[in-house]
């Protein structure tokens, strides 16, 4: 039997991998001495053909998982494997095969990689698995279907969050499922301890408040340090910080609306400096917190306010550019920060 699981997203494929094998230690092979993983990168088919054929004493049936094959430095292991995995087991693997006979099931190859379809055509190994009965390719999820998914495991793992903040997190985190696990398990345990502490009776709910106050800290330490550089008239490093954000999956408009917050603060606490107030009085009056003052304080002292008003202006124009499709959210901000 051949199971093929590939595919961008990394965390699904990791999870339906791990429930495979599972259920082979559980169901077939306790022991564990039945299954081998083998480095595709790395691998040749004469260790695969050695492991392949191997007997067991414990178990008749193997499970062979190989991980990233596809990223193989080998000019001909792609046509050898499909070719060996035909003449091997022929009506287990061949083409269209829709039955196997009791012999073929002794063993259980998964091919496991992170690999995208597109680009894939040519390959006759990636064509032969995806082929097969058994593929599975984990496609990265619309902002929807996150949003949906992030709810689905808040109540696998005995948690609830609303609406609105499934939709917060999903623009502070993006489309990494792996960080948004983490930033989950750590929101419920945040939760539960905020309802251990408190007097009344407390529903583990996350509202949209628990996910601003716990998980947005990082991304404003990422504006500081974009501003920072900015302020330092490093354009290289700003479009560099830039460019990282939007990699990470952050949402555009959460990532427009947080620098615009960012520049309007810088306007305010150089309005107030201008004016003679201290950091504390600042602090009171704005109701930010003392590091977010600090910092902002620090970065001014780069900026006149006439020039803060212009891009802070200049934000706000390209918000309604992209609102209203005239512009797109990369190539005005690039524009922008190579100008300033």
């Amino acid at each position: 039997m051949i199971i093929f699981l590939y595919g961008e997203d990394t965390y699904r494929s990791r999870q339906k991998l791990k429930e495979l094998k599972n259920k082979f230690l559980r169901d077939i092979d306790p022991s564990g001495n039945s299954l081998n993983i083998l480095d595709g990168e790395n691998i040749n088919l004469n260790k695969i053909n050695e492991i392949i054929g191997a007997s067991s004493l414990f178990s008749k049936k193997r499970m062979i998982i190989i991980e990233r094959i596809f990223s193989s430095k080998s000019k001909t292991i792609f046509d050898e494997l499909r070719d060996y995995l035909i003449k091997k087991e022929p009506s287990c693997f061949a083409e269209g095969a829709d039955s196997v006979d009791k012999k073929n099931q002794e063993n259980i190859i998964i091919f496991w990689d992170d690999i995208a379809s597109e680009g894939m055509g040519k390959n006759k190994l990636f064509n032969f698995l995806n082929k097969q009965k058994y593929t599975q390719e984990f496609k990265k999820l619309s902002n929807t279907e996150i949003i949906n998914w992030i709810k689905k495991e808040f109540q696998a793992k005995n948690g609830k969050i609303k609406q609105q903040a499934a939709v917060l997190l999903s623009s502070l985190v993006g489309s990494d499922l792996w960080q948004l696990n983490n930033e989950i398990n750590k929101l419920i345990n945040y939760k539960k301890a905020q309802c251990l502490l408190g007097d009344k009776v407390c529903e583990a709910e996350i509202e949209k408040e628990d996910v601003e106050e716990f998980i947005r800290g990082k991304f404003d330490e990422n504006i500081f340090a974009f501003t920072d550089a900015i302020s330092n008239r490093n354009k290289a490093q700003a479009l560099d910080l830039f460019e990282k954000e939007i990699e990470a999956g952050v949402a555009d408009s959460y990532l427009l609306h947080m620098i615009i917050r960012q520049f309007r603060i810088l306007m305010q606490v150089r309005q107030a400096l201008d004016q003679g107030a201290t950091s504390r009085k600042i602090t009171s009056y704005l109701r930010l917190h003392p590091f977010v003052v600090q910092k902002a304080s620090t970065q001014v002292r780069s900026f006149s306010l006439q020039v803060l008003k212009k891009i802070f202006s200049r934000l706000v124009e390209i918000d309604k550019k992209i609102k209203t499709g005239q512009s797109d959210f990369k190539t005005e901000l690039s524009l922008l920060i190579t100008k300033i």
